[in-house]
């Protein structure tokens, strides 16, 4: 098969992410007023118990099944092997998942909106999206879900009108979920033959997918864990709801750094399993560039615009979601760094149970923390808990790989930025008292500091920009 495009791909993927965290701000404002915030309230809690459930049913053959494919990319048989294997387990686990959920449901007050969520599970067996991600098709992924994610949101400003229609909301979401999955096995002849069963060993990846599952298992705890432990300690609903918007927005701003992440999986994987350890090299230090070139500029910048981007985009009473973001934009770059670490190097080169103890650590230094910064400062202790577990997780998987990934090369990747970023930063906290807030003046200071930054590093003559800036010019 022959490679596609890294920065295509990365563009499709960006695409997709940025698109799935646009909608709830599109359709938010009109499902609050529909349902009101006992019945928002009612859809997050049940949607969480089935999340589950998914949780289960998925194992870690979403991470698992890519890599897998990535490494046989190129031998069609042993890639249908993979994935009638793959699909094998993750049908077993979703039809006992689906069992417990049901069961599970009768015992519950409101049975018919749990019982549409079982569509969730259904989704997970028809989920095969991790193919297309391992043979680096990423542009038959980034078109469906548009087009599902466009039809669902036409869906519920037709259908969803009062407060009686939340089975009809979680339906509308479950059910375009499934046929968007669905629609993948469409394509699936074009990369994969008939199964031949007795070429099928599915337990041979049993221990794979468990130590793959284990990180999952712990990285869902910890980052729900933090609105847990904010409502059990502080007993203040508004605490967590400050806490909620802060997160929502630096994690919308993390997604243009992670995207090259999902991308980046196969490529590695690829040339891994070839034994092409230089070219991997290079790959890895290219984008632990790429996270200081993107996530320098959005930590900094993000800070430097805080206060006048809040106001008008939150409405009066969240004036300490400010310097809740301020700390959690540090998220920015540390889970930019732990995810090339961990995500685009220990798992494609088969060390996932050394990537579960990094994560697991994280964990409980994000646990331990908790317990103590929030008691003392709410909100902004979990903030700075957040920060310090993922800042460590990224420290102990670079001292970890090490001998093969210089700290010091990783540091020095991003010389250039961090020198930019900060004039940009400096001037950027010099004129903001000048702006009101609003959202032409919130433009203009990202305008102002994009091109100060750029300019920083045309005149260091930094090779990333002078290069993709002679492409743009070609181009043109």
């Amino acid at each position: 098969m022959t490679q596609k495009s890294i920065k295509k791909n990365y563009i499709y993927n960006l695409t997709y992410q940025i698109l799935t965290l646009i909608i709830p701000l599109i359709i938010t404002p009109y499902l609050s007023r529909v349902f009101g915030a006992e019945g928002i309230g009612t859809c997050s809690y049940i949607d969480s118990i089935s999340s589950y459930f998914v949780l289960f049913a998925t194992l870690g053959l979403t991470t698992f099944g890519q890599r897998e494919i990535s490494y046989v990319q190129d031998d069609r048989r042993k890639r249908s092997i993979i994935f009638w294997e793959t699909n094998i387990i993750e049908l077993i686990a979703s039809l006992l998942c689906i069992v417990a959920y049901v069961a599970f449901s009768f015992t519950q007050e409101n049975t018919n909106m749990y019982l549409v969520l079982v569509l969730n599970l259904f989704s997970v067996i028809a989920n095969i999206s991790w193919l297309f991600q391992g043979i680096e098709e990423f542009g038959k992924i980034v078109l469906r879900n548009i087009i599902f994610k466009i039809i669902n949101i036409i869906y519920i400003f037709v259908f969803v009108k009062t407060k009686d229609d939340i089975v009809i909301y979680l339906f509308g979401v479950a059910f375009f979920e499934l046929i968007n999955n669905l629609s993948y096995w469409i394509s699936v002849p074009q990369y994969i033959d008939k199964p031949i069963f007795k070429e099928l060993h599915p337990s041979r990846h049993m221990k794979t997918v468990i130590a793959l599952f284990v990180p999952t298992i712990a990285i869902q705890i910890y980052t729900v864990l933090d609105k847990t432990m904010i409502g059990v300690i502080t007993k203040n609903s508004s605490e967590n709801g400050y806490y909620e918007q802060a997160s929502k927005i630096a994690k919308l701003v993390l997604t243009i750094v992670t995207s090259l992440g999902t991308v980046m999986i196969p490529r590695i994987g690829y040339h891994y399993s070839k034994g092409d350890n230089e070219i991997v090299k290079t790959y890895m230090y290219r984008a632990y560039k790429f996270v200081w070139f993107c996530g320098i500029p959005l930590t900094f910048g993000m800070i430097a615009i805080s206060n006048n981007f809040v106001p008008w985009f939150f409405g009066k009473g969240y004036d300490k979601v400010v310097p809740l973001l301020d700390v959690l934009s540090f998220l920015i770059l540390a889970i930019g760094i732990n995810n090339v670490t961990g995500i685009q190097y220990l798992i494609p080169t088969k060390r996932e149970n050394i990537f579960s103890v990094t994560v697991i650590v994280g964990a409980a230094v994000n646990f331990g923390l908790n317990l103590f910064l929030i008691h003392f400062f709410q909100s902004m202790g979990a903030a700075i808990a957040s920060v310090v577990a993922e800042t460590s997780i990224a420290v102990i998987q670079i001292c970890i790989v090490h001998k093969e990934l210089s700290p010091f090369e990783i540091v020095k990747c991003g010389i250039h930025y961090f020198i930019a970023g900060g004039i940009m930063f400096a001037t950027l906290m010099f004129i903001r008292n000048m702006f009101t807030s609003s959202m032409i003046h919130t433009l203009e200071l990202i305008v102002i500091g994009g091109i100060i930054y750029v300019i920083a590093l045309i005149i260091m003559q930094d090779d990333f920009v002078l290069l993709n800036i002679k492409k743009i010019l070609k181009k043109s």
